[in-house]
């Protein structure tokens, strides 16, 4: 497994994995409303990483830097392919993704769960992210999120 920037050549398989999850799709992401979303971020600077196995997509992780919140990143995403999950896919994008924000003079990565993913949570609080709250309907209504931080 490989992980690195992503490649417009990958914007493709990216848009399709993030179309095809369950998840996702309750917050109404289609392969093109992910492609215009990838497109947008590329566009803006955001840090977009893959995974990739023999040069198939299977995980993908989406950084957006920013000044607030005493110079936080927001892991807006990571996503990994159904059948490379338990593989450590996710744990290698979330160590990428914490020193990239650490390399850009960030001192916290702040994400969202939805309240609901235990996995996911599970996964974040393993890897040191503390949960600071539950946001009832942040993102959309009746879709509660749980916001975890963490020092890098």
């Amino acid at each position: 497994m490989r992980i690195a920037r992503a490649t417009r050549a990958q914007v493709g398989a990216m848009a399709a994995l993030m179309a095809g999850s369950p998840l996702l799709r309750r917050y109404g992401v289609t392969e093109t409303s992910a492609r215009a979303s990838l497109a947008a971020a590329e566009q803006s600077g955001e840090t977009l990483l893959v995974a990739a196995d023999g040069g198939r997509v299977v995980g993908l992780a989406w950084l957006i830097v920013t000044a607030a919140l005493d110079r936080s990143a927001y892991l807006r995403l990571l996503l990994v392919a159904p059948g490379s999950r338990s593989r450590g896919v996710g744990a290698a994008l979330l160590g990428r993704i914490e020193r990239v924000a650490r390399d850009r003079g960030c001192r916290h990565v702040v994400l969202l769960v939805t309240r609901t993913n235990r996995r996911a949570r599970a996964f974040y609080a393993r890897h040191g992210y503390r949960h600071v709250g539950d946001l009832p309907g942040f993102v959309r209504p009746r879709i509660d999120e749980s916001l975890y931080t963490k020092a890098v």
